[in-house]
C-alpha cells in the first residue's frame, strides 16, 4: 500500500472522530508486517483522562485481532501543521514496534516520515525490565 493511500484512509477515518472539547480531529492507520490494515480515531470524554487517542485506538484494534507486529502508521489532523503522535502513543509504538515508519500529514495532504526511533529515541522497552 502506499503511502498516499494510508493517509487518504487516515483522513477517512478521522470523519468518525469524537472531539467535542478540542475540536481537533485526528485519524490514524497502522500496517501490520502481514498487510493487514486497522484504523482509529480520537475519542474524547469529559474525563480527559479517559480520552483515546487515535493511534491508540488504531493500535487496540490491531491487538484486539492478534496483531503484534506493525509496519507503518500514518496519523492526519485537520490542521494546518504536521500531526505527531503524543509521547504516550510513541511508547505504545514502541512497545510492539520500535522500528515502524510514522507517516505525519497535515490538512493539505503534505506528509512527513520519521522512524520511531528518531521520534523517541532510547524508548524505555522490555529489556530494561530485564524480563527478555
Amino acid at each position: 500500500m502506499t503511502d498516499r493511500k494510508l493517509i487518504d484512509l487516515a483522513t477517512e477515518v478521522m470523519e468518525n472522530s469524537y472531539s467535542p472539547y478540542s475540536r481537533f480531529k485526528v485519524g490514524a492507520v497502522v500496517e501490520c508486517s502481514d498487510g493487514s490494515i486497522f484504523m482509529g480515531c480520537n475519542i474524547e470524554n469529559a474525563a480527559f483522562g479517559a480520552t483515546m487517542c487515535a493511534e491508540a485506538a488504531a493500535i487496540a484494534s490491531a491487538v484486539s485481532a492478534g496483531k503484534r507486529s506493525f509496519k507503518r502508521m500514518a496519523i492526519t489532523s485537520e490542521g494546518s501543521v504536521y500531526c505527531f503522535p503524543c509521547g504516550s502513543c510513541r511508547q505504545l509504538l514502541s512497545e510492539f514496534s520500535p522500528d515502524i515508519e510514522v507517516l505525519c500529514a497535515r490538512a493539505d495532504g503534505r506528509y512527513v516520515s520519521y522512524s520511531l526511533s528518531a521520534l523517541l529515541p532510547m524508548a524505555f522497552n522490555k529489556e530494561q525490565m530485564g524480563n527478555t
